[in-house]
Formats: structure tokens, C-alpha cells, sequence
């Protein structure tokens, strides 16, 4: 008959489970504990002592540090059942993507699998699953996830935004979104994605340039040239929208324009396009938002006086 299996000390369960833990920011699978040699009984005993805390069937706080949302996509693909691996929103942010918050965090998992219920945490079940970054924390190539989060969005502007995003940070090239999108049977908003989708590869990198190109088609204006380069006595610039042909130049402003040095930084550049004979308006994000008809009176005046001088 084999011996009991000696309980380790305290000093030692950390030792073996603190460079797990490490790996995602303070959790551990219960199976990556018993491979390093840390038993149930050895859990229990941290569990009841109070140092560690048991999250779910598999999920073991090991570090009693701020959660994570690194931790917490853990906790979210372990819960889930075998096979699961971050999507959408959660997958992009992986990736890398930034200034987007959500509180849900999607799964892909294999349809066949078990599947367990887990709070804040939305499964979507595949009979094929889509491709796979490994390296990391696993989850859905950016090209699907960022397909599969516009379809799952509240609303069309918040589809419009996500595709915007990873496009402008880069974390997908919009020849690809375009390509992987081609390959979809099914999909929700198709019209929606189809026209947002061919307004990025024409080059909008701002939700605020998609919206005015949108609100030029509605105004019976001439589409404009978009990230056109202007190279100024202080630098290089990329102009947001523009008609170079009438040195007509709109600068759309986001939220970052209204950040530390970014207005003084601003005008120095708005003065270096009006020396260069360039006539520039700026709209706020939120401007054409709430004052929409005014501001794009101003656009269809200004295009106007331009033609007539170059005429």
C-alpha cells in the first residue's frame, strides 16, 4: 500500500506556487499547482488558513494582490471548460488594445466541450474554432476578434468604434479585417461592417473622420482626401480631411486634442497650413455630434468660396 503523501510546509506551497502565479498576475490552475507538486490537501490548508482563496472549480488566488484584468481573463478561460480562449473585446485588448472598457469578458470555446456558466463572462460556442494567437494569453486572432466584437456590440456606433480602434492602434491592418471579413457565411450588421470596413481601407483612422466622410456623402459633397501628408517649415503633418485640389483642410478633434500641450501644439500647426495659403476649419468630435448642421454649413460654405476662387 503507497504511504500517504506527506503534507508540505507553508514556506514551501509559496516557494512552488509563487512562479505560477507569477504567469497570470496572481492566479494559478489547480492542475498547474499539482504538477509543481502542490496537492488538493496542500490547497485546502492555504484556503483555510485564510493566505489563499479558491475562485471557481479550477481557479486558485495565489497572490493576495489588486485583481487584475490579466488575472481575470484567466479565471474567465479556466472556468469556462477545456479549449476556451479569449474573444472579442477581451481579445483585442490581449492584443493591445487600448481605451476601450467593457465588463464582459467573451470566450471561445469548442462546441463539444463542457460548458460551465461563469459571472461576467459571455461563451460563444464554435464547431470550428477560429484561429488562435498562442503566444501570451490564448485567445482569437485579432482579425476574427475584432469582427466578432463589432457583431456583438449594443449598438452600430459602438461596432463603427471598435473597428475604428484596432485599424487606428494598429492592431489589425485593414487589408486583412477586409479579407477575413470576405470569408464570413454568417454575420450580423454585414451591411453595417461592409461600409465601415471600406471607409478604414480608404483610410479614416478616427471614428470622428468616418462620420464626416459619412456627413459629406449627406451633404452633397465631393469626398475628401483623408491623412493626406503636408510637409510644413516645422515637420512633416498628416491632415486629418481635406480637398487638395482646393487647399480647403478640415481638422477633426478628438478627445486628445484638449490634452496638456495638445492645444498650443495645435495652432502652431493650424497657423503653418493658413501661411501655406490653406484655409482650415476645426470641428470637435462632439461638435458634430450635438451641432451637426451648423458646423456642416460652415464645410459647405467653405468648399463653396474655395471653388469659386480656384474656378
Amino acid at each position: 500500500m503507497e504511504a500517504p503523501r506527506r503534507r508540505l510546509q507553508r514556506s514551501e506551497r509559496q516557494r512552488l506556487a509563487q512562479p505560477v502565479a507569477d504567469l497570470h498576475d496572481g492566479v494559478a490552475h489547480r492542475r498547474q499547482l499539482a504538477i509543481v507538486g502542490i496537492s488538493r490537501e496542500d490547497i485546502q490548508g492555504e484556503v483555510d488558513a485564510g493566505r489563499w482563496l479558491k475562485l471557481g472549480k479550477h481557479t486558485v488566488v495565489v497572490l493576495r494582490q489588486s485583481w487584475s484584468r490579466r488575472a481575470a481573463w484567466f479565471h474567465a478561460m479556466w472556468e469556462s471548460g477545456s479549449g476556451a480562449v479569449l474573444d472579442g473585446i477581451a481579445a483585442l485588448q490581449a492584443s493591445g488594445l487600448d481605451g476601450f472598457q467593457y465588463d464582459v469578458i467573451d470566450v471561445a470555446q469548442p462546441a463539444n466541450n463542457r460548458r460551465h456558466r461563469v459571472k461576467r463572462v459571455r461563451a460563444h460556442y464554435y464547431k470550428t474554432m477560429p484561429p488562435v494567437v498562442q503566444g501570451g494569453v490564448p485567445r482569437v486572432r485579432p482579425d476574427h476578434a475584432s469582427l466578432h466584437a463589432a457583431q456583438w456590440a449594443s449598438t452600430d456606433r459602438m461596432a463603427a468604434l471598435i473597428l475604428v480602434l484596432v485599424v487606428g492602434q494598429r492592431i489589425v491592418r485593414p487589408e486583412q479585417l477586409l479579407a477575413t471579413f470576405r470569408t464570413l457565411r454568417r454575420c450580423t450588421r454585414r451591411r453595417i461592417i461592409a461600409g465601415v470596413l471600406q471607409d478604414i481601407c480608404d483610410g479614416v483612422r478616427s471614428l470622428g473622420e468616418l462620420d464626416f466622410a459619412r456627413l459629406c456623402r449627406r451633404h452633397g459633397l465631393p469626398p475628401p482626401s483623408r491623412q493626406t501628408l503636408r510637409v510644413l517649415p516645422s515637420g512633416r503633418a498628416y491632415l486629418d480631411v481635406c480637398w487638395d485640389d482646393l487647399d480647403l483642410i478640415i481638422e477633426i478633434d478628438g478627445g486628445h486634442h484638449f490634452e496638456a500641450l495638445s492645444p498650443m501644439l495645435d495652432a502652431l500647426r493650424q497657423n503653418e497650413l493658413v501661411l501655406t495659403r490653406g484655409a482650415v476649419l476645426r470641428i470637435p468630435v462632439l461638435g458634430l455630434r450635438l451641432q451637426e448642421a451648423r458646423f456642416m454649413d460652415q464645410v459647405v460654405r467653405a468648399h463653396e468660396a474655395a471653388t469659386q476662387r480656384a474656378a
